[in-house]
């Protein structure tokens, strides 16, 4: 049963670092263009369609692989999912040109996806209810670390060995995530698996898009994410291109930001046992908002000082809806996890693209996109999960 697997600190580890897996690729590149741009003689604004491609592929592919999983089990997806992200990352690390790079940022997206999606249905195999919410909550703040030191660790390995170092520390990691994972084993008896055939695959996601447990409190949870994903996106042109950041400050500011989503998330558990997790997800949403609002207050040319406060109160809140809003996603539906958690990932990666794509697409300060695109996504997310409060 569930409950009777005690969480330990190799579980809590595994986890978070297959979650982590595909902001960890992303984010450790980020202080990387300028090397990149020069060394591939492209601008420094084309290596957005690094993250927009890495974020769409992300996302499609996880609606393959959550009805496999529930069918075949975790482990088959999980053991190939990080192959192929070690094949991917071996295209970027060789990459001769922008569009070789973007081909080895796809297959790397199509194997990191795989890794995140079951990472979430894992973890409703063996918990579910307020265990479950726990067990996010410290997922989110160990895979914190990843994205948010991984910055500093690429700005150190990209002077001292290059931007290619990169590739090759993030195929390094997956290939430990694979041998943990080995040891820890499958979590889906074969006696609790669903069919994949097409037609039932295709009619388990339109019985979950439908069904108001399922899509106001991921929809909530996807425009938050996309929101992250977006600052991911953006901080690079607005702290270094309008502020003047050095490579080395911007890595320092992204990894202050996982003390804040430490905090915020150590104490959601607790809050939510209190005062039950709808009304302290709804907190953390408006949280967020106000964060947003602020950002757009702030025009096309924040200060440095403002900027990163409006950014550290949407991170604050973010930090208490994400594992609020992804547990009461998929708490309804534990016979159909890996579909469950696949679409949840899909709209998550899907706003995600959407948000980076505007970005770079609009031609506008980005500091000025970046607080709107913000502000409309928090918005809708307050107004989304205000109903799942409201019960």
């Amino acid at each position: 049963m569930p409950d009777a697997q005690p969480l330990t600190a190799g579980r809590l580890a595994l986890l978070a670092g297959l979650a982590a897996l595909g902001a960890l690729a992303t984010n450790i590149m980020l202080p990387a263009f300028g090397a990149m741009a020069h060394d591939l003689g492209v601008v420094p604004k084309a290596l957005s369609w690094t993250l927009s491609v890495f974020f769409l592929v992300f996302a499609g592919g996880q609606l393959v692989v959550g009805p496999l999983s529930d069918a075949y089990g975790r482990a088959p997806l999980v053991l190939g999912g990080l192959a192929l992200f070690i094949v991917g990352s071996a295209i970027c690390a060789l990459a001769p040109s922008l569009g070789w790079l973007i081909a080895g940022r796809a297959v790397q997206a199509m194997g990191a996806c795989a890794a995140s999606v079951l990472a979430r249905a894992i973890a409703r195999d063996l918990y579910h209810g307020a265990a479950l919410t726990r067990v996010l909550s410290l997922v989110m703040i160990a895979m914190a670390a990843a994205p948010g030191f991984s910055p500093a660790l690429g700005s150190g390995m990209t002077a001292l060995l290059g931007w290619r170092s990169v590739f090759v520390l993030v195929s390094l990691a997956a290939a430990v995530l694979a041998a943990a994972y080995l040891r820890a084993g499958e979590t889906l008896p074969a006696e609790r698996r669903q069919t994949a055939r097409p037609a039932s695959v295709a009619a388990t996601y339109r019985e979950l898009a439908a069904d108001p447990r399922f899509n106001r409190p991921a929809l909530t949870v996807s425009l938050i994410v996309g929101c992250l994903y977006s600052f991911f996106g953006a901080a690079p042109a607005i702290l270094t291109g309008t502020m003047g950041f050095t490579p080395a400050a911007l890595s320092l500011f992204f990894a202050a930001t996982v003390f804040v989503v430490f905090g915020s998330g150590l104490l959601t558990a607790p809050l939510a046992r209190r005062w039950g997790a709808p009304r302290v997800g709804i907190a953390g949403v408006l949280i967020a908002l106000a964060g947003s609002v602020w950002l757009v207050l702030q025009g096309s040319s924040p200060a440095p000082a403002s900027f990163m406060a409006a950014i550290t109160i949407f991170l604050g809140g973010m930090g208490v809806i994400n594992p609020i809003g992804s547990a009461i996603t998929l708490e309804p539906f534990g016979a159909r996890a890996g579909a469950a958690s696949a679409l949840l990932g899909f709209l998550q990666m899907g706003l995600a693209a959407l948000g980076t794509a505007l970005i770079g697409a609009v031609p506008a300060a980005p500091a000025l996109t970046f607080g709107w695109v913000m502000l409309a996504g928090t918005a809708g997310a307050a107004l989304l999960f205000r109903r799942v409060a409201a019960g």
